[in-house]
């Protein structure tokens, strides 16, 4: 079986040099190198020129635990890659447990214009950890333990921080100042309500009240009580699906929020209890038709899990394709994954979009009832 996204994390989950369509792009003068924190005359902070336009895409496809994965990445890296006619520049190396070193250093010795991956956080962890030599470099994952990047390095994550901070924003912006958040026990959950707690009390909102999640009879009714008793103007359910559709009644009509990353396709009785619950979620998955996506292919795959990393891996490649001339300056995107900007820190930065589940069925927040 896939490991999911919350496996990912931890488990440590053009020839004529034009944009691909729907991108916005700029090359990064020498000036703007400096502001990043890079320097154009200094090595190893600045890449080598690379000597071909080849664009590496370096995935853990001959490791068991994340072949899977690996692979729905790869299939909508190429699929990406074939619909801006650009197939021909681009090569993948799998590797297996402990030879990503060996992976990147075949890609640096190939010239390549770009490397993307690696996909496990623990593999990005050897590769700073060793101080490995590499090109330009689209980290598909990120480091949560402070280590700094090597200059060479971006990062474009498919992670449940960033839909944390998505549903901060919302929340703010739909008027709520105070909030409860119901949180699991999982490491993969507390970095989704830490994140939140960040958005939320940077944008102003009161300090959230953090209530333990527990499937207890006794637990949710003292948690209704408990909510009852002040009620906030939101709940983030920092839960799984399953999990979510159990507290759902608990909390009555409070406005709930939670993360389609850690949500899986549900039974249409468990999908109904989730009625109401706004959850963010990936384009390819809340809005497959539309116009923008129409130009890729739609496999099927059986889980959602996969389908999520196929949308990655489409997007990877659009990100790629901008370091044409090095790093791009700007960069924005409405992509497989969501809204894609460059931020601070090089860090592509996702914004997925905003769903409801209305009859049991997850729709956009927008579509008319």
């Amino acid at each position: 079986m896939l490991p999911s996204p919350q496996a990912l994390p931890d488990a440590t989950p053009l020839p004529d040099g034009s944009a691909a369509p729907g991108t916005e792009a700029a090359p990064l003068s020498p000036d703007a190198a400096l502001a990043l924190g890079t320097s154009p005359g200094s090595a190893p902070s600045i890449p080598a020129a690379p000597t071909t336009n080849l664009i590496a895409l370096v995935l853990p496809l001959e490791e068991p635990a994340f072949a899977r994965a690996a692979s729905a990445v790869r299939d909508g890296f190429l699929d990406a890659a074939n619909v801006a006619g650009a197939a021909a520049n681009c090569i993948v190396i799998g590797h297996g447990r402990g030879d990503v070193v060996a992976a990147f250093e075949s890609a640096r010795a190939k010239g390549v214009r770009v490397a993307v991956g690696p996909l496990v956080r623990d593999d990005l962890k050897k590769l700073v950890s060793e101080a490995v030599e590499m090109p330009w470099t689209l980290a598909l994952n990120q480091l949560d333990d402070g280590t700094r990047l090597p200059p060479a390095v971006f990062t474009f994550p498919l992670t449940v921080e960033s839909d944390g901070r998505t549903l901060a924003r919302r929340a703010l912006s739909q008027g709520a100042h105070s909030i409860d958040v119901i949180e699991g026990d999982s490491p993969l959950m507390k970095r989704f309500a830490g994140s939140f707690a960040i958005e939320w009390t940077n944008g102003g909102g009161s300090a959230p009240s953090a209530l333990r999640f527990d499937a207890s009879p006794e637990a949710l009714t003292d948690l209704r009580r408990v909510i009852g008793r002040k009620a906030p103007d939101a709940v983030l359910l920092a839960v799984n699906g399953e999990r979510a559709a159990l507290v759902k009644p608990f909390i009555g009509g409070i406005d709930a929020y939670a993360s389609g990353l850690v949500f899986e396709r549900p039974a249409l009785a468990l999908a109904r209890d989730l009625d109401g619950v706004r959850v963010v979620e990936i384009p390819w998955l809340l809005t497959p038709d539309a116009p923008e996506l129409a130009p890729f292919t739609h496999p099927e795959f059986d889980s959602d899990s996969l389908a999520r990393l196929y949308a990655l891996g489409i997007d990877a490649f659009r990100v790629a394709d901008a370091f044409r001339d090095g790093p791009p300056a700007r960069f924005s995107l409405d992509g497989a994954t969501g809204r894609i900007t460059l931020g601070p820190g090089h860090e592509f930065q996702r914004e997925g979009r905003l769903g409801i589940f209305r009859a049991g069925v997850l729709v956009p927040l927008d579509a008319t009832p």
